[in-house]
């Protein structure tokens, strides 16, 4: 069970680790994307603020010489210039408007606007200015262009201001992204942290049942059959466990049957030997007679051990699926009949009317006609052997949908609830109605059920103490 934990755990960290780096990830990249839109929007909207102290400029000097100086400082030249006016050059730019100036807002932009970098080029993409020196004399793209803000003079654009923020103090765009990045990665461990200590627990609970029935499954190859798990809620493993418990039950049924099995079996062998062997001695040493009547005891003690012996086989061929059966068509009427013919004389020794019950239109089965007598010769014999003096036994046949039906009805005793389950266990026998005294082998009704399953059909039983009991065996149509 270590190494089922082990590889569990292993699925389990592998599947956090690739899901924190995926999230981690993905958020660096969607962060990443969101800062550089936003540096860019507030670059454009930066430049379209100073982009009329450049236009005021052009307009009084007539050329970029010496712009590079306002840019650096609009400020200065903004306070000093002439077309300041009434405050209306700071107001375009938005630092102030006509009521008057804010200055700790101007202050912030004032250190915000130093620490950009800004490059100013003419209409023909040419760059005049570079704060940062080394686009000087260059030429922009006009996808650069684009990013910046057009300066117009006289309604001619004369050229293009870019502002592009820089990372300091200020403006900290990669201490930001790094501090991002840092928090999701200990979010992420967190989180990983914290589910590998709960799949811990619940990967111990999962396996704790597993281990007990781990544990069961060794005492029951061990010969304790009386081993059992507890089962707790409705999952797969409880199901396993509920499986399991009845497994362990069905074995402990079958070796207390196989027990009681051969209890029964060194008994009925016994009996008859016992019995044989006493009257042999007898005989040997005189005390009884070595007469015709006597041997016939002894001969009907070997018939009914070889019978015994007969109906063991049949059972365990039959158990085994090595029964052979020589299959023909059976006319299911005539084999009633045949029945009640060979049962007759049974009947009449105990003063029971056997009658028959046969239906029109019986279509043909395939069986092995000898089985199927042997099925229904004990069925008819277990009614008579429990059936009182002066009651009937009646063999039916009848068609039934696809099948036919064969039965035998009796008057007899009849079966508790209680006992219908087992009446088709070998050596089984009802306390009441059923005892080695009057009753046979007890193989009998095991026998017809391995026969008729044998030849794919089934066999029921209807009882009700007191009123009889009624077996129906259903065989399939050819």
């Amino acid at each position: 069970m270590h190494s089922l934990w082990i590889k569990l755990m292993g699925a389990f960290v592998l599947i956090i680790l690739v899901g924190i780096g995926m999230v981690v990830l993905l958020m660096s990249q969607t962060t990443a994307n969101q800062f550089e839109l936003y540096i860019t929007q507030t670059g454009q909207q930066r430049a379209a603020q100073l982009a009329p102290v450049a236009a005021n400029y052009y307009t009084r000097s007539g050329s970029w010489n010496g712009v590079d100086a306002v840019l650096r400082n609009p400020w200065g030249y903004s306070m000093s210039s002439s077309a300041m006016g009434n405050g209306m050059m700071m107001e375009d730019m938005g630092w102030w408007s006509g009521d008057g100036m804010n200055e700790s807002d101007m202050m912030d932009e004032m250190v915000l606007v130093f620490s950009d970098r800004m490059i100013l080029a003419q209409a023909d993409g040419i760059v005049v200015v570079d704060t940062a020196g080394t686009l000087t004399g260059g030429h922009l793209q006009t996808d650069d262009l684009a990013n910046g803000a057009p300066i117009t003079v006289g309604g001619q654009q004369v050229g293009t201001l870019i502002v592009t923020p820089l990372d300091t103090p200020a403006t900290p765009a990669g201490d930001f992204l790094g501090s991002v990045n840092r928090s999701a990665l200990l979010a992420g461990i967190a989180a990983g942290g914290l589910a590998v200590i709960l799949g811990s627990v619940l990967f111990i609970q999962t396996i704790r049942p597993l281990r007990r029935l781990s544990a069961a499954t060794q005492g029951i190859a061990s010969g304790d059959l009386s081993q059992r798990v507890q089962v707790k809620g409705q999952d797969e493993i409880s199901q396993v466990a509920t499986t399991f418990n009845h497994m362990a039950e069905t074995l402990q049924r079958y070796d207390t049957e196989r027990r009681n099995m051969i209890g029964d079996i060194a008994h009925d062998l016994r009996t008859p030997l016992s019995v044989i062997q006493s009257n042999l001695e007898a005989m040997l040493d005189g005390v009884l007679p070595t007469t015709p009547e006597e041997l016939a005891s002894v001969h009907q003690e070997t018939l009914r051990l070889n019978l015994l012996i007969g109906d063991l086989r049949t059972l365990s061929l039959a158990e085994a699926g090595q029964l052979q059966l020589q299959k023909q068509s059976v006319e299911p009427g005539v084999l009633v009949q045949q029945v009640g013919e060979r049962m007759r004389l049974s009947a009449q020794e105990k003063d029971i009317a056997l009658e028959t019950d046969i239906g029109g239109d019986l279509p043909e089965i395939q069986a092995d006609p000898e089985r199927l007598m042997q099925v229904m010769t004990n069925l008819v014999d277990n009614a008579l052997r429990y059936s009182p003096n002066g009651t009937r036994v009646i063999v039916g046949a009848h068609p039934s949908g696809g099948c036919v039906e064969l039965s035998v009805s009796d008057n007899g005793p009849g079966i508790l609830p209680e006992d219908a389950p087992h009446l088709f266990e070998r050596f089984w026998r009802a306390e009441k109605s059923r005892n080695r005294a009057t009753g046979g082998s007890g193989l009998g009704l095991a026998i017809v059920k391995q026969l008729v399953e044998a030849h794919h059909g089934q066999v029921y039983v209807e009882s009700q103490a007191g009123n009889g009991t009624r077996f129906t065996v259903h065989l399939p149509v050819s």
